[in-house]
């Protein structure tokens, strides 16, 4: 199959998009690439044809996944872009202001789901569910400048913020769920995939940057 007009950024962007993601569908594919769902669905035909990607059409989860080769590559093209373009202390610089809120909103989510106590949370107490939506709410106060400035050195940041306000937002409304459930857009799992963004970009190991805050 010969190659996209152009393509060589669809495909980074796509395999790209899959490592931060994880399975998706087209449209999360799409989303996150910054792409229309049209190119995400042919670029994700052609990397499936190069054992890059695979489609999974099981009984309780559906979507494209990366594979290892999906993965070197994808890892490669990423390095080459970071390295051409200059930026990786900008980007580096960026991620430490990312990991300074990082424990933070690790802490908030936990305290979200059980209380001091090491009881769930029922949600029962709405002055103890206030103040821990008070604190995502800052949390996410002092991240969407780095998310912007993000955007500004790769615009495939750039939905991020977004997405983390919409989160917040559902939060504030009253449905929890948009907290931290995986099922979701909610707001633990668009920052879980920021940091594996944040990751990918700089060649970061998850489990190294772990031994090194240890």
């Amino acid at each position: 199959m010969s190659r996209l007009p152009g393509a060589d950024d669809l495909v980074m962007r796509a395999l790209h998009a899959l490592r931060t993601k994880g399975m998706a569908d087209e449209g999360a594919i799409a989303q996150a690439a910054g792409v229309s769902p049209e190119q995400a669905g042919a670029v994700l035909e052609e990397l499936a044809e190069q054992g890059w990607v695979r489609y999974r059409d099981g009984s309780r989860a559906k979507g494209w996944m990366l594979l290892g080769a999906g993965r070197a590559e994808g890892e490669r093209l990423v390095a080459a872009e970071v390295e051409a373009s200059g930026v990786r202390s900008q980007i580096h610089g960026l991620y430490r202001s990312f990991l300074v809120l990082d424990p933070e909103l690790k802490t908030a989510c936990t305290d979200f789901q059980v209380r001091g106590d090491q009881t769930l949370n029922d949600h029962s107490d709405p002055d103890y569910d206030n103040e821990v939506i008070g604190r995502l709410a800052e949390i996410n106060r002092r991240v969407q400048p780095v998310v912007a400035q993000l955007s500004e050195v790769f615009d495939r940041f750039g939905h991020y913020g977004g997405r983390l306000d919409n989160a917040l937002n559902r939060v504030v409304g009253g449905d929890i769920d948009w907290f931290t459930k995986p099922s979701l857009d909610s707001y633990h799992e668009v920052w879980f995939e920021l940091h594996e963004d944040l990751l990918a970009t700089l060649g970061i190991d998850r489990a190294a940057e772990m031994a090194a805050e240890a």
